[in-house]
């Protein structure tokens, strides 16, 4: 799947749209089984629609370096089937039951979701339990999706325009911590790995301690945790240690530059930023840095650079919500005729401008009221609700942010926005990538 085009979009379609308005407080259960299982349960019943979702603490960053690309192979790997499902009947058997299915591999971690009418609750619990205790994995399953997910890098990375700007910025930005490479691994690494390796890393973190099984929608509480507890429950806990990195990357004392050239007709530029992790009161301050510099018609960079300037196609600002300390990110591809200089200084004066505290009240008003409204959105469908109580659990060890985290986004000042770009959007805390034309070479 397109690492890339899943960051930029930052979150499943909508799949079920509940009724418009502001959200009421999501209510929900929690509990583990003896085998460690985290298991989030929200009850909805307005609609027939139930999703089973289920999210792995594993992503790219623990990886080995010499063997990346691991957690986008078992993101593939796990749809092939299992000891009781056919090779290749996993999508059908969901397609059959009227369910959409998807899956998607981060930094941090995996998530897989089943939407499903309800009346195929049991049906969705008894697949997902089928690939956490009896996945298939053979040397048929294994050389099927080495093909598949180099054939993917090959189409949406390397002969993809810009495909592989991600790539080298995160390269250029990390030289210590894993997230110097991104989810899509290398094909080398996935080439060379032996049948042996794939076990032991799903053996480590395909297990019901390193997971969440978060369910929303139309369904009782407790018949539910009685199906839980029949699929799950004899599942067995993993045994051996699960790897986190402790690295931490250097602070960056001098600004880093370099050029790509790639099949494109038009030059782009990445300016990217280190910052905070997630979920740390500065990186809530950032966050709302990125809505009033490229979020909407009415932002700074698409009315200055974009629409009166006519410097850029397009000029995106995104922080990454990663688990550990992560990147501010400005993209923008420029328009025929203007070189990527002319767009990176028109991207430095608007930056600088946020620098110099020029916020006015309207668009300190704004900003909040696109966060507000974000938020809302975000849980107004039941894979969404699901997948946000999952997040929360894992990443902060509290579900009920869903309902909360709001107010720490509110409690942002216009003050605290300043600071954290005169804090972080510095020369010294950046490294930046020009993308040119081949012919340009």
């Amino acid at each position: 799947m397109n690492f890339t085009k899943k960051i930029l979009t930052a979150a499943l379609a909508v799949l079920f749209v509940l009724p418009a308005g502001a959200q009421n407080r999501i209510g929900f259960t929690e509990y583990d089984l003896d085998n460690g299982l985290h298991v989030i349960l929200h009850q909805d019943n307005t609609t027939p629609i139930v999703a089973v979702t289920i999210s792995y603490h594993v992503g790219s960053k623990n990886e080995h370096p010499d063997r990346t690309g691991f957690t986008h192979f078992f993101e593939h790997l796990m749809f092939e089937g299992s000891e009781y499902i056919g090779r290749g009947e996993f999508d059908k058997i969901a397609m059959n039951a009227g369910a959409s299915l998807n899956a998607n591999t981060g930094f941090d971690r995996t998530f897989y979701y089943l939407l499903l009418p309800s009346n195929q609750l049991e049906l969705g619990l008894w697949m997902e339990s089928e690939r956490m205790l009896h996945l298939r994995i053979d040397s048929t399953g294994v050389e099927t999706q080495r093909s598949v997910v180099k054939e993917e890098r090959k189409q949406s990375y390397e002969n993809r325009p810009y495909g592989l700007i991600m790539e080298n910025t995160f390269k250029m930005a990390f030289k210590e911590h894993p997230y110097r490479w991104t989810p899509i691994g290398s094909a080398e690494s996935i080439n060379n790995a032996t049948m042996e390796e794939f076990l032991e890393f799903h053996s480590i973190f395909y297990v019901p301690n390193n997971a969440t099984l978060s369910i929303a929608g139309d369904i009782s509480i407790e018949e539910t945790k009685k199906l839980v507890a029949k699929y799950f429950a004899d599942i067995p806990k993993g045994t051996k240690e699960i790897y986190r990195p402790s690295v931490k990357e250097p602070a960056k004392t001098a600004e880093v530059r370099d050029v790509m050239y790639d099949d494109v007709q038009l030059p782009a530029l990445v300016q990217a930023y280190h910052i905070p992790a997630m979920g740390t009161p500065d990186f809530y301050a950032l966050n709302m840095l990125t809505t009033l510099l490229s979020d909407g018609e009415s932002s700074r960079m698409t009315k200055s650079i974009v629409d009166k300037q006519q410097k850029a196609l397009f000029v995106a600002a995104m922080p990454f919500p990663l688990e550990d300390p992560g990147l501010f990110m400005i993209m923008g591809i420029a328009n025929a005729g203007i070189s990527v200089d002319e767009l990176e200084a028109a991207v430095d004066k608007e930056i600088e401008l946020a620098r110099n505290g020029d916020i006015s009240d309207r668009e300190f008003e704004k900003i909040r009221n696109k966060i507000e409204n974000d938020f809302v959105s975000r849980n107004s469908t039941m894979a969404g609700i699901a997948e946000s109580l999952s997040d929360y659990h894992m990443y902060f060890g509290d579900a009920n942010l869903i309902n909360t985290e709001i107010d720490r986004y509110l409690a942002v000042t216009k003050d605290d926005i300043v600071r954290v770009a005169r804090q972080y959007l510095t020369r010294e805390n950046r490294v930046v990538l020009h993308c040119l034309p081949k012919q340009n070479q």
